[in-house]
């Protein structure tokens, strides 16, 4: 076990050397992150407040669903697990319509229709959760033999959790794409908890990156709190994709710091020091460390970066709570790509029944 891990540890800074991510895109990557944990917290705030319902947060593991992605191109897909939701914005998708998706209000782009933190576009490649653990995996991988027997150079990402690994989805799609070469990249965040089941109960492998080999696919076990280190891993996973060289397990090791979700309490499964412990190796906090030995970040600048991120939140916030809920019409759309008459007709019967009411002041339209 321990000659495994110096190899692991050996590749990884042979794919951090040949994939480090420097300046600019350094910077790029670090504000995205804080902002992820400037808009978690803002987000639990609300939950608590009984402004939206429920919330997953990603603290803790920012450098690990971020880092990932940005090894992506804008051409590829995601295939997300709980903690992705801010791969959309870091693809460019807009702060106002992400937020609305916790509200599930008019500015909503999927309409009130999916449950908190489960947002999806098809303007950033981004595929809605189903919240049923695992089953994004085997439809990432039709998504990539689909993208490779129409000669289309794409990659497609696939995110879960440890738990995910336990599910038949997990073996069904790393067998098929194993056998068939589809170009997808499987990221599991080790994060040591699915929801309350730590790590020792959910496998006796020694990683879950070595589960790759039984199915012919490589894997790499990467320090998932280290920015640089998880993009180096998953950049050269994708660039092996997009070669023709198949599939890739990338374990980012890193650990959930808050809750599973706002429906969770943590305190009654894992002790605090564990999580003292794993709040030492921040990576938000590593990689800001790490840009200032470097000379091209600053503690004042960090400090005015937060402060615009949280204005940027507050004001996004403020936009999304003054709208009003999706038309009751809304129900009834992208059901067909073409409305068929049976479906019409109860169109127009609801809204019938919803004008009748609201004319004798026993509705207000919702």
């Amino acid at each position: 076990m321990k000659t495994a891990a110096r190899r692991t540890r050996a590749k990884e800074r042979k794919a951090s050397e040949k994939y480090r991510l420097e300046g600019a895109r350094a910077l790029f990557l670090y504000r995205a992150m804080v902002r992820l944990r400037t808009i978690d917290e803002r987000m639990i705030t609300l939950q608590r407040q009984g402004r939206i319902g429920f919330y997953g947060a990603c603290t803790g593991q920012e450098a690990a669903s971020l880092g990932a992605a940005y090894a992506l191109e804008p051409t590829d897909w995601i295939f997300p697990a709980l903690r992705e939701q801010g791969v959309m914005l870091l693809r460019g998708y807009p702060l106002v319509p992400f937020l609305a998706q916790c509200f599930g209000n008019s500015l909503d782009e999927t309409k009130g229709r999916q449950m908190p933190s489960h947002p999806a576009s098809r303007s950033v490649n981004q595929v809605s959760w189903g919240s049923c653990i695992g089953t994004q995996l085997p439809q990432a991988v039709g998504a990539a033999l689909a993208a490779k027997l129409r000669g289309d150079p794409t990659v497609v990402m696939a995110f879960s959790g440890d738990g995910g690994t336990s599910t038949a989805d997990f073996h069904a799609a790393m067998n098929f794409a194993g056998v068939y070469k589809a170009p997808v990249v499987f990221v599991v965040q080790n994060n040591h908890f699915a929801i309350s089941v730590g790590r020792t109960r959910q496998t006796a492998s020694e990683s879950y990156a070595v589960k790759g080999v039984a199915y012919g696919i490589p894997g790499v076990q990467v320090d998932g709190n280290d920015a640089r280190a998880v993009y180096a891993a998953a950049k050269e996973a994708v660039d092996r994709a997009r070669e023709g060289g198949g599939p890739t397990l990338v374990e980012c090791v890193t650990y959930r710091m808050g809750a599973h979700s706002t429906s969770d309490d943590p305190t009654r499964y894992r002790d605090p020091k564990e999580v003292e412990e794993w709040a030492r190796r921040d990576p938000i906090e590593r990689f800001k460390k790490s840009l200032i030995e470097e000379g091209i970040w600053s503690e004042e600048q960090d400090a005015a970066l937060r402060k615009e991120l949280l204005e940027e939140v507050n004001a996004a916030i403020a936009t999304v709570e003054a709208a009003p809920d999706p038309e009751v019409e809304t129900l009834f759309d992208d059901v067909y790509a073409q409305m068929p008459w049976n479906l019409r007709e109860q169109r127009e019967e609801c809204l019938a029944a919803i004008a009748w009411e609201k004319a004798r002041g026993l509705s207000s339209g919702h």
